[in-house]
């Protein structure tokens, strides 16, 4: 049987619900043989969940999902195989952290400015393990608290882009995103393009040393996933995939719902090596 791979996963430690044994046990009942955990902007959730598949065989790689922005849209890279023990590594993640806080502490103040004053920093910050707090951890505490029917509501109404309360994400390029992958000895993938939607800089992405793009992605026709396998094979990129699984946060994917062959852990391995 062919050993199959997820390596795109998030836990609590980020924007997922789900805790490092949690992630596991839905791994093996995949039947999994590896995992990345890909959490945004921290590795804080990595150790805890190679500690957690001890005694279950699975494989667990270092991974992170890297916030940037470029013309007004969102790009996410993700990076695989850097030391999580690493303090460089660390500290560029952690300047990431820093602005996700103050972020977060002006949308609450911007909200309550809206009349929305039930809510505090504090309440949204225990949604999450670590410092990588965001937007949807926000939409679950105005769900909780009335405010808003559901999540969706709650970005349409006050935390989309241009919405009343949205304040702009850490001014980071997907350029600058991948040279700090890379600096940290990591492996440089773009995240789900076909929502991103920003195919017309992968040449210059590749250029600044991408070496790989997520064409796997959950709930994605066979044409959409041939054109982009088109354009890795052009560039020369590596092919990834996973399932973006967030446990109960995001409920069209699961953990295993998009995996890959274990060659493709194996070519992100010898890219890493080579760096």
């Amino acid at each position: 049987m062919t050993k199959k791979a997820d390596l795109h996963i998030h836990t609590y430690y980020s924007d997922g619900t789900s805790s490092p044994e949690e992630v596991v046990e839905d791994a093996r009942a995949a039947g999994l043989s590896c995992i990345a955990i890909t959490d945004h902007d921290t590795l804080e959730g990595v150790k805890p969940t190679i500690e957690a598949a001890k005694s279950s065989g699975i494989e667990v790689l270092c991974g992170v999902e890297v916030s940037s922005s470029i013309h007004g849209k969102d790009v996410h890279v993700l990076g695989y195989l850097m030391d999580y023990d690493d303090e460089k590594t660390r500290q560029k993640l952690g300047v990431i952290q820093e602005s996700r806080i103050s972020r977060m502490k002006l949308i609450v103040e911007k909200l309550n400015q809206l009349g929305v004053d039930n809510i505090t920093y504090e309440e949204v910050k225990a949604k999450t393990q670590s410092n990588s707090i965001g937007r949807p951890h926000l939409a679950q505490v105005l769900v909780e608290k009335g405010v808003v029917p559901d999540i969706k509501e709650a970005f349409n109404r006050y935390l989309a882009d241009g919405a009343p309360a949205f304040v702009s994400v850490f001014k980071q390029t997907p350029y600058e995103a991948i040279k700090s992958i890379k600096e940290c000895g990591g492996v440089a993938v773009l995240a789900h393009p076909m929502i991103t939607n920003v195919d017309e800089l992968i040449p210059s992405l590749v250029e600044a040393g991408l070496d790989g793009l997520e064409a796997y992605y959950p709930n994605n026709g066979q044409n959409v996933i041939n054109y982009y396998l088109g354009l890795a094979k052009k560039h020369n990129l590596i092919v990834t995939g996973g399932s973006d699984a967030h446990g109960s946060a995001k409920k069209n994917t699961s953990v295993g719902r998009m995996a890959v062959d274990y060659e493709i852990v194996e070519s992100l391995k010898a890219k890493a090596c080579m760096a």
